[in-house]
C-alpha cells in the first residue's frame, strides 16, 4: 500500500521462550539468571523479543543461542501466554517452545543478558521471573501426562 500508513491502536510485543529439558533419571530444566531488569538476578526461561524479520521459532533459536550458547534442535511449539500484565515492560505475548537437550547441541554457558545458567530438577525450582512458574508448571504437567 503506497504512502505512510499508521496504525492508531497500541501493539503488543512478541517474545519466544524455550523450556529446555534434560532427560536424566530425573528430568531437569535449563534456566538463565537475568542480568538486567526487570527481575534482575531472578531465574527465567531462555528467551526474548522477536525481531521484525524473524518468525517466533527463529527468535527462539536466536535467543537460546545468545543466552545459553546452545544450538537449538527440534523445537516443539508448546503454548502461548498472553495475560495482560505478565511483563512490567508492557503488553507482551510469548510463544513457548519445548526442546530436549542433547550434548551435541553444546554445553550451556551464560551469554548476552544472562548472568548465569543452570540446570534445575523439576521439583527444586528457584523463584522464577515473569509468569515462568506457571509456564514451567504447565510443561511439567505435560511431561507427567505423557508418561
Amino acid at each position: 500500500m503506497p504512502g505512510d500508513y499508521r496504525y492508531d491502536y497500541p501493539r503488543a510485543s512478541l517474545t519466544s521462550d524455550v523450556a529446555v529439558l534434560r532427560l536424566n533419571e530425573l528430568p531437569e530444566i535449563l534456566l538463565i539468571q537475568r542480568k538486567d531488569p526487570p527481575f534482575r538476578k531472578m531465574w527465567a526461561l531462555p528467551g526474548g523479543f522477536m525481531e521484525m524479520e524473524e518468525t517466533l521459532e527463529e527468535a527462539a533459536r536466536r535467543e537460546l543461542m545468545e543466552e545459553t550458547g546452545i544450538r537449538a534442535g527440534e523445537l516443539i511449539r508448546f503454548d502461548t501466554y498472553d495475560k495482560p500484565g505478565r511483563d512490567p515492560r508492557g503488553r507482551t505475548i510469548t510463544q513457548v517452545f519445548v526442546m530436549i537437550w542433547k550434548e551435541e547441541m553444546g554445553i550451556p554457558k551464560a551469554g548476552s543478558d544472562a548472568a548465569g545458567v543452570q540446570w534445575f530438577g523439576l521439583t527444586e525450582l528457584p523463584a522464577l521471573a515473569f509468569d515462568h512458574k506457571e509456564i514451567v508448571s504447565n510443561v511439567i504437567r505435560m511431561i507427567r501426562e505423557g508418561e
